[in-house]
């Protein structure tokens, strides 16, 4: 099994001016001020829009960007719905084959201490008599998600399909997903998953995703 950290990809092309200037003018249209435009005008503009909470104009714009990380934040995702989503299929994707490097690939919990690379973790009964007595969660998990590689490998050489055998692997199991927001939601999202009271890995994938918007825009 190989452990990565999360990460994200923006691939949309941010430009701020272009956005401002359509979010102007999608604002204008709204007063009819449209003569009332310049060079210049759309930053003071949009953030009086804001300032009256009319951000549906926002709704004008949008961002794409593709995540890497653990299918339970994926399930947070999905549930904002004005979004579109595309993820990688546990039901088509057979990660005992070579592409996959033949093995599992696991979202490092952000509360633990591995380091991204190739892992491996006994798993017979002598070593989790073992992991009882030493009372450790980390390894503990670790030699969940052995378990859950080896079961899912096992069933496939029984004649499961991947959509058969998937259903032994983890919320651990690293999945990609491309989420495509407008920037209304972008600010609902991004309010609501980087709040103290949000699930840690997801305040670990989007803190760093928001932090670089801040400076693209």
């Amino acid at each position: 099994m190989k452990l990565i950290k999360p990460s994200h990809e923006i691939l949309s092309e941010i430009d701020s001016k272009t956005f401002l200037k359509n979010i102007e003018l999608a604002g204008r249209t709204c007063y009819k001020s449209e003569e009332k435009i310049t060079e210049d005008s759309a930053p003071k503009f949009v953030k009086m829009i804001m300032n009256k909470h009319h951000e549906s104009v926002l709704k004008h714009e949008k961002i794409t960007v593709k995540f890497i990380c653990d299918r339970g934040v994926t399930h947070e995702f999905v549930r904002h719905r004005i979004a579109s989503y595309s993820q990688e299929s546990t039901r088509y994707c057979n990660y005992s084959k070579d592409k996959y490097d033949n093995q599992l690939t696991f979202i490092i919990p952000e509360w633990t201490n591995f380091l991204p690379g190739d892992a491996y973790c006994e798993t017979d009964d002598a070593f989790l008599s073992t992991l009882n007595e030493e009372n450790d969660p980390s390894v503990f998990w670790l030699y969940s998600m052995q378990v859950a590689e080896n079961n899912y490998k096992k069933l496939l050489k029984l004649g499961w399909k991947p959509e058969q055998a998937r259903s032994v692997l983890p919320n651990s199991l690293k999945t990609e997903i491309v989420v495509t927001a407008n920037l209304r939601e972008w600010r609902k999202i991004f309010e609501l998953r980087t709040a103290k009271a949000a699930h840690p890995q997801i305040r670990e994938l989007l803190t760093p995703l928001l932090k670089e918007l801040q400076e693209k825009v």
